[in-house]
């Protein structure tokens, strides 16, 4: 045997927290769910009854959270769709400076002052 010590550093995530499994038929309109590897929001949830070949089906309209791309999917209603955990924090305008900066107010009462706004000026005039 080798008197070497191996030291592994790992690099990898296996994403095992950023998703859980939800039963496709208990899954709502207006929800979160992950199709093809993308965080989506349901726009649209249908369930076929249950046919010739015994499993209700899950027919799944869902608009990508990032890229507003829909998607579609059809699952078995007994089987375990991923469901994406997120966190969404609204923040009040106080006030943007001339170097481009925001200030934010949290919910707690602090402020936010490092966020830029983007230089894109479609998205500036939405804005």
């Amino acid at each position: 045997m080798s008197d070497e010590e191996h030291h592994f550093e790992s690099k990898a995530d296996a994403g095992a927290s950023k998703t859980y499994p939800q039963q496709a038929g208990t899954i709502r309109k207006n929800g979160y769910i992950v199709i093809e590897v993308r965080p989506c929001k349901l726009v649209e949830v249908s369930t076929t009854k249950t046919g010739k070949h015994g499993h209700a089906k899950c027919h799944f309209v869902a608009i990508d959270i990032f890229t507003a791309k829909k998607l579609e999917d059809i699952v078995p209603a007994s089987h375990n769709c991923d469901v994406p955990h997120f966190n969404r924090t609204d923040y009040q305008l106080i006030d943007i400076s001339e170097d481009g900066f925001v200030s934010l107010l949290t919910e707690n009462g602090n402020t936010k002052d490092d966020l830029r706004l983007p230089t894109d000026d479609n998205l500036l005039t939405q804005i």
